[in-house]
């Protein structure tokens, strides 16, 4: 990857106010690089432009870390707590979070063997002892765990409910989305709610991006 990529790189890191290692940086455009050397023999991305890459899918990843670091915090799960990235494709948040948050077990789940493929591929040549990659139906899973993301998966009621055996009790689902969903959440199953929708702003990208944050309705008894 060429220099004004690091560079543009670092300028949205500043942007977003994250402070990432020298490591994670090398991190980061390792996994540029990787993304861009399978693309040349599977259909990983349609995005084939490193800087392009780099602002769709690298900062539109990492927009979405400070969020999960923030709720992580709250929660008291800073260190040690799982997340699930589901329909992963090429890592997309997933790797992104392994990277930015070390202290935090990622597993990606995708049902297209490749793409499974090459997330395992990615947590060997990058280090990442806490990427996992698994080639499944997301149905399938029986581990549980704190968060489950997904980005550009699907409706919000068929991402709820196809993971909903996934999500630890008190989990929760972090959805990245574009203009917000009103329609899908709308559409949300009466066991689910949103309990936040946080707009983020993507460095270099002129488009509307938000999460919209879910988690199991509290039952009364």
């Amino acid at each position: 990857m060429s220099a004004p990529t690091q560079q543009g790189l670092r300028a949205g890191l500043a942007a977003l106010s994250l402070s990432l290692s020298d490591r994670q940086v090398s991190q980061l455009m390792d996994y540029l690089a990787l993304i861009g050397k399978w693309n040349q023999v599977y259909n990983l991305t349609a995005v084939r432009d490193p800087v392009e890459m780099l602002t769709h899918h690298v900062l539109d990843s990492l927009a979405a870390l400070g969020p999960l670091q923030r709720h992580l915090s709250q929660v008291g799960k800073l260190q040690g707590a799982s997340l699930l990235d589901v329909g992963s494709g090429a890592g997309l948040p997933g790797i992104v979070f392994a990277i930015g948050s070390p202290g935090l077990a990622v597993s990606c789940v995708d049902t297209v063997g490749k793409k499974a493929a090459f997330i395992k591929q990615a947590a060997l040549a990058l280090g990442l002892d806490n990427l996992t990659g698994i080639h499944a139906r997301v149905e399938s899973l029986t581990q549980r765990f704190d968060v489950v993301s997904s980005r550009a998966f699907a409706s919000l009621p068929d991402f709820t409910v196809w993971s909903s055996d996934a999500l630890a009790e008190e989990g929760v689902w972090l959805a990245m989305k574009g203009k917000l969903p009103a329609d899908e959440i709308v559409a949300l199953a009466p066991g689910v709610e949103v309990f936040h929708v946080e707009q983020l702003q993507v460095p270099g990208l002129a488009a509307e991006r938000c999460i919209v944050w879910m988690r199991a309705r509290a039952t009364t008894r």
